[in-house]
Order: C-alpha cells, then sequence, then structure tokens
C-alpha cells in the first residue's frame, strides 16, 4: 500500500510541475520565491549565529524557512513566539 501511495505522489507531483513550467508567468514566480527562500534562509541563519537575540535558536528545517518565506521577517518572530510559547 505504501508503495501505491508513493507512485501516487511522484505521478501528482511531475503533473503539477509540468503544468506550472508549461507557463510564462511561473518562471518569474520560481524566480522570485527561490530568491525569497534564499532570503529567509540566510535572515534565519544570520539570526542563530549573530548573537543578536541570547538563548534563542531557531533550527533551519523546511518549516521554519517556509514560514519565514511566505511571511517575511515577521515570520521570524512569529517562530520564536510559538518557540517560546510550546517549549517554555
Amino acid at each position: 500500500m505504501r508503495t501505491v501511495w508513493l507512485v501516487v505522489l511522484i505521478v501528482s507531483s511531475a503533473a503539477l510541475l509540468l503544468m506550472v513550467l508549461r507557463r510564462q508567468v511561473a518562471k518569474g514566480w520560481f524566480v522570485r520565491f527561490g530568491t525569497h527562500l534564499a532570503l529567509a534562509a540566510f535572515a534565519i541563519y544570520a539570526l542563530n549565529f549573530s548573537g543578536w537575540i541570547t538563548g534563542w535558536y531557531v533550527p533551519l528545517n523546511p518549516a521554519t524557512i517556509g514560514t519565514v518565506t511566505v511571511l517575511g521577517l515577521p515570520g521570524v518572530a512569529l517562530v520564536l513566539g510559538l518557540q517560546h510559547l510550546l517549549l517554555a
């Protein structure tokens, strides 16, 4: 059963990627999204290793990078707030 779901995931992802790449508008969107993704990862990295906020560490994983990519720098505050609320 696990193999069936894996095949369905791969086929649907390939179909979605084909549809997105077929349109010309999507290429500019991918460049903009990639830029935001890289800047979000750099912002989290800079926050962790610069010492601006001592005692706080935001892990570099897809969930935190995705949150900061979508929400921008307020996403860092959201991640830090959720981390403090859930882990304290």
